[in-house]
């Protein structure tokens, strides 16, 4: 039973040591290319505004959020909220953030099926994360009965469709990013070296989306250990 417990904390290690880098790197990064110019002179809402036009996306809002890397596109809202370190900024960050939004529209645009996939999976993902801990705990308490094992089968699945979830998010992310190196290259808004410079932002803000995807494995590694293991020692 105890080394059950040790393994609990051993697996999820790594995963937890993966996220807390990812999330330095992420801030560090995008700091570093804060302070650092477009020589285009266009603020990263305008360059967004600008490329939606391009695809005939008009009926696509960009708006101000609060909040320190709270960018995100709503597609239901028709939308893409840039934070405020972002929305007026003209830095090689914020235009990279905005330009990655963008690639979230023009996912839509073109019927890109992982994020549509996503989009199946979230509301399904939602509303079993809000049973999980009570399937868990009448698993616990009906641990010797069918009915046990009814629950914590459920249980597990519910972890496996958070591991399906974030699989599923690292190709919609990564994508999302090359889009917006696209579109800033052949636009000729920056040069080779802003380029280079926006993939390492973007880079750095998809291993945020590595990690949640290798905690959520570990996660779920780490319960079928502890319950696998705690029937074979009874």
């Amino acid at each position: 039973m105890y080394f059950n417990y040790y393994m609990m904390g051993i697996i999820v290690l790594p995963g937890i040591l993966l996220a807390i880098y990812a999330q330095s790197k992420v801030n560090l990064t995008f700091h570093k290319y804060s302070n650092i110019g477009s020589h285009f002179g266009k603020t990263a809402s305008e360059i967004a505004r600008l490329f939606l036009d391009q695809a005939g996306l008009y009926h696509i809002q960009v708006v101000r959020t609060r909040g320190s890397l709270t960018d995100h596109y709503n597609h239901r809202k028709n939308i893409i909220a840039l934070s405020e370190d972002v929305y007026d900024s003209t830095s090689i960050s914020a235009i990279g953030v905005a330009c990655h939004e963008v690639g979230h529209a023009l996912q839509y645009k073109s019927n890109y099926i992982p994020i549509k996939f996503r989009n199946v999976i979230i509301p399904v993902c939602n509303f079993a994360n809000n049973l999980l801990w009570i399937t868990i705990v009448l698993g616990v308490l009906f641990y010797y009965t069918n009915l046990g094992n009814i629950f914590l089968w459920i249980g597990i699945s519910v972890f496996v469709l958070s591991v399906l979830l974030n699989l599923v998010t690292l190709p919609v992310e990564y994508n999302a990013s090359r889009r917006a190196v696209i579109l800033l290259s052949k636009s000729e808004i920056f040069n080779p070296e802003e380029i280079s410079a926006t993939k390492e932002v973007l880079n750095s803000a998809a291993l945020t989306y590595v990690a949640s995807f290798i905690i959520s494995v570990l996660n779920l590694l780490r319960l079928l250990i502890v319950l696998f293991g705690n029937r074979r020692n009874d």
